[in-house]
């Protein structure tokens, strides 16, 4: 910035003459790039938004700053755009704005931000505390602003100031008091700070909105009733007629003998839980959509197709656990082709057979059962072949020593039952839990596995701990039931067949 003594200041403007009129004098409102830190600015720092945004308006109607003298490109003048730019800025604290923000708030480009926050620093209404950084490869990071007033708004307006603490710096001066001169124009700053800057409409939507204001206006001179007061919401002023329209009083002698009833507007039904209740069609989609999540060989199928094959059993009131256990009644399936097609299948004549709450309870109760078995019975039959994996004993390679090894585990096992042999088949299976599973066995295991993926079920393996798990199925495997286990969770995910 130029030295304060070369500045020249306009006189206070006469009363009644507007916050962008002439001046005595136009000097070159600059400040060059060296004087736009906080430690170097002249300016003093704003002490709220208002009073900032009240300098910013001094500055765009003063018409001092002039952005073409400074370079050949950018916005020609310090205009409404960037007084909206500055109400974005008046109302953060701290001042810290990003350009995706900025760009974001107010609609314009990176570069057109850039060029608004480079007049209100050239300007003195800006001054950086930190300057942002941009390097390669990490995040950039904001500049932070102090919003200033600069020394030409106080000696325009003839406010004083004083610096309160001695070993503050000179930035921190506070306003004390305003010249005598300078309190109309402070007013109708303070009327234009209190208002908003609106991006300005697009000619189109002008247009558009006076042929709608020329077609009302015509339509309303059509519907118009001669002879009578002209009555509309629309119409400004006065109306010479009630708001309520076909509303009319009761007569004298009714109301005298109190049988009359002033009409009430009639209250919207309230309905239970605030959601509409779902009619037919709605019932049917929402089961469909339940059972395409919950069913396996459902997942992917269209959802208003299940709808029309499930639209008997829907109408009837059945949920998706109905279905289910409908279905579980029915049979289990290994491998499905199209899945609408079996589920038509099965549906038929469902409705028929539980016709009754309670015999779907029935049902329910069955099926849940029955995956409470199978799960139990799933867990201990991988418990049963992976035991010998929880010690450090070794089962040997040889089938002679094998086999001596299994007879001394029987009489063991022989003894410590008192004496009692316990029945063949119970003694097949301890030997079975105390040995290891030959390879024949692991492959069978393993194929087993492969086939519970392929249809999503990932119980054998995640049933498991983590090391055993690896050592049996092996990474691939165990890195596809998480997948699928994981992806389980997320209704953007389907498998299994159609």
């Amino acid at each position: 910035m130029a030295a304060s003594a070369a500045v020249v200041i306009p006189s206070p403007r006469p009363s009644g003459s507007p916050v962008g009129g002439a001046v005595d004098v136009l000097p070159a409102l600059f400040v060059p790039e060296a004087s736009q830190w906080l430690s170097t600015t002249l300016g003093r720092v704003a002490g709220d938004g208002y009073s900032w945004m009240q300098a910013v308006h001094w500055v765009a109607g003063s018409g001092l700053y002039e952005p073409r003298r400074h370079r050949s490109h950018g916005p020609r003048s310090f205009g409404p755009t960037t007084v909206r730019v500055a109400q974005e800025l008046a109302e953060l604290f701290p001042c810290r704005p990003g350009i995706e923000y900025l760009v974001r708030r107010t609609g314009l480009s990176e570069r057109s931000v850039e060029y608004h926050l480079g007049m209100l620093r050239e300007t003195g209404l800006l001054a950086y505390v930190v300057r942002g950084t941009r390097i390669r490869g990490e995040k950039a990071q904001a500049s932070e602003f102090a919003r200033m007033i600069p020394v030409e708004f106080d000696a325009a307006l003839g406010t004083r100031t004083v610096l309160r603490d001695t070993a503050a710096p000179e930035y921190t001066r506070a306003m004390t008091g305003i010249a005598e001169a300078g309190r109309e124009l402070m007013a109708k700053l303070a009327k234009k700070a209190s208002r908003k800057v609106r991006k300005p409409r697009s000619k189109m939507s002008s247009k558009a909105s006076v042929k709608g204001a020329r077609k009302g206006a015509e339509q309303a001179s059509v519907t118009a009733v001669s002879g009578e007061v002209r009555c509309t919401p629309m119409q400004v002023g006065t109306s010479a007629c009630p708001s309520a329209g076909a509303t009319s009083s009761p007569p004298e002698e009714k109301l005298a003998s109190g049988e009359a009833k002033f009409p009430t507007p009639k209250e919207p039904a309230s309905r239970p839980g605030g959601r509409r209740k779902l009619n037919a069609v709605g019932r049917r989609f929402q089961l469909a959509r339940e059972l395409v999540q919950e069913v396996d060989w459902l997942r992917g199928c269209s959802v208003a197709r299940i709808a029309w094959v499930a639209r008997n059993v829907a109408d009837a009131g059945w949920t998706s656990t109905d279905v289910r256990a409908w279905l579980h009644l029915r049979g289990e399936v290994a491998r499905v082709r199209r899945g609408s097609g079996l589920l038509a299948v099965l549906l038929a004549g469902a409705e028929t057979t539980l016709d009754t709450p309670a015999k779907r309870a029935d049902a329910i109760e069955q099926w849940r059962g029955a995956q409470e078995a199978a799960r139990r019975h799933r867990i201990q039959q991988v418990r049963a072949r992976t035991e010998r994996y929880d010690g450090d004993w070794t089962a040997p390679a040889s089938h002679a020593v094998r086999h001596e090894v299994e007879e001394a585990f029987a009489q063991v096992k022989n003894a410590a039952n008192g004496g009692h042999r316990q029945d063949h088949t119970d003694v097949v299976d301890d030997q079975d839990a105390g040995l290891a599973p030959s390879e024949q066995e692991l492959a069978e295991l393993r194929a087993t596995a492969r086939d519970e993926l392929m249809l999503g079920e990932t119980t054998l393996i995640t049933s498991m701990d983590p090391a055993t798990a690896l050592r049996i199925f092996g990474e691939r495997l165990v890195r596809r039931a998480n997948q699928l286990r994981s992806g389980s969770l997320s209704s953007l995910m389907t498998y299994g067949h159609r």
